[in-house]
């Protein structure tokens, strides 16, 4: 007994290059690797903001504030942000590939998906780098411990 395998409905094709970089084979390689680091950077952050101290009921302002005040925590939220951004822009690029029949519409799709990438990165970013722990003005009994002390 004999299984026809069906052709995929996206009539896109590349032809095969001679040389060069095999861009689909690295991002099938960088979905992989990116996943495995996004579980343990996930259920880092997962174990450190809901089980560590007093869990659920410690997360306000200044716990927040606190962690962004530390360069590990940033890094590791900005480390976070990007491979989690650019894994999920490479699976919905994938996507389109598979199902946009038209070659204009998957230029449009995937330029749409390169500028919300893009732009989410850089905000994202901007806000974990420039966060303010301390604004002025606010209640003592919101902000963090050494916000009092300046």
């Amino acid at each position: 007994m004999t299984t026809d395998i069906q052709a995929p409905r996206s009539p896109y094709t590349r032809a095969p290059r001679k040389g060069g970089i095999n861009w689909e084979k690295w991002g099938w390689i960088y979905m992989r690797v990116s996943g495995l680091i996004l579980v343990v950077l996930i259920f880092g952050h997962l174990f450190v903001n809901l089980m560590v101290g007093e869990g659920v009921n410690a997360l306000n302002f200044a716990f927040v504030a606190g962690k962004l005040s530390s360069p590990f925590w940033q890094v590791w939220d900005v480390v976070m942000l990007w491979l989690a951004l650019i894994h999920g822009g490479n699976g919905m690029r994938t996507l389109v590939n598979d199902y946009a029949t038209n070659a204009r519409t998957r230029r449009i799709l995937t330029g749409a998906i390169l500028a919300a990438v893009v732009v989410l990165t850089v905000l994202g970013t901007l806000v974990v780098y420039t966060f303010d722990p301390c604004p002025a003005g606010q209640p003592a009994d919101l902000l963090p411990l050494f916000c009092q002390a300046s």
